[in-house]
């Protein structure tokens, strides 16, 4: 239960702070009300980590060394029951951590995900990059008669062969992304394929799971996915502290 302790200054008075840390104002209320409730960030992290190990228990063994990306995958989903819908193919984690450690590029469907993964975490070299917001892009997705996440895949040629392939929003991006595989003109090293909707986003993970592509990958199956999946994956596989020292 949450609690309140009323600590507030009637008279609302404003005074300065400085204990030698960066704020955007120096300005902050002299007394406020109190919260009681978790404020310690590594204490969170291991408080729900702890809670979804608890909570699954013995359904996380066949995982293997997919364990601590499914973890990261729940969190971020905030809901156990994906556990059922996650799906990699063999050597994933091996094929997606050797391409982060060689310095592969991490290609990402929208800045959401680009956004989410976390720099700090990443080895040295690795660049992260989203296309989708080219100023040409408009252009070539209609000369291509599909989506704008569809035609940003086609800038990613020349630098996915050998890196990190992140979907987290737009089916027509992995549908896209496939074709590209398919056809030879493209070869990541691995594939996260998470994109969420109504329309397109299941089927397009199924196509991930059967086409004899041969790229290694991660997916969540059904309608179910998002940016916060994506890159709460790839900030698993990119480093196997589940939280990062000081």
């Amino acid at each position: 239960m949450v609690s309140s302790r009323s600590e507030r200054d009637p008279t609302h008075v404003l005074a300065p702070r400085d204990h030698g840390v960066p704020v955007r104002s120096r300005w902050v209320c002299a007394v406020t009300t109190r919260l009681d409730y978790q404020r310690d960030p590594r204490a969170i992290y291991r408080e729900s980590f702890a809670t979804i190990r608890g909570e699954l228990g013995d359904r996380l063994a066949p995982f293997g060394d997919l364990e601590r990306v499914v973890v990261r995958m729940v969190h971020a989903a905030g809901d156990t029951a994906i556990v059922d819908m996650i799906e990699a193919s063999d050597g994933f984690v091996a094929a997606a951590s050797t391409a982060l450690c060689e310095g592969g590029t991490v290609w990402c469907d929208s800045e959401m995900v680009a956004r989410g993964i976390t720099r700090s975490r990443l080895p040295e070299g690795v660049s992260v990059r989203c296309s989708l917001g080219d100023p040409d892009l408009p252009d070539l997705a209609r000369a291509l008669e599909t989506t704008r996440s569809a035609a940003a895949v086609e800038r990613w040629l020349g630098s996915i062969d050998g890196g990190l392939a992140v979907i987290g929003n737009a089916p027509t991006a992995l549908f896209r992304l496939l074709e590209l595989v398919l056809d030879g003109s493209a070869r990541p090293a691995a594939i996260i394929g998470v994109p969420v909707g109504f329309v397109g986003a299941a089927e397009s993970k199924v196509a991930l799971a059967e086409l004899d592509h041969g790229v290694p990958y991660l997916t969540l199956h059904g309608r179910r996915g998002g940016s916060a999946i994506a890159f709460a994956a790839v900030n698993a596989l990119a480093n196997e502290h589940e939280i990062l020292p000081r």
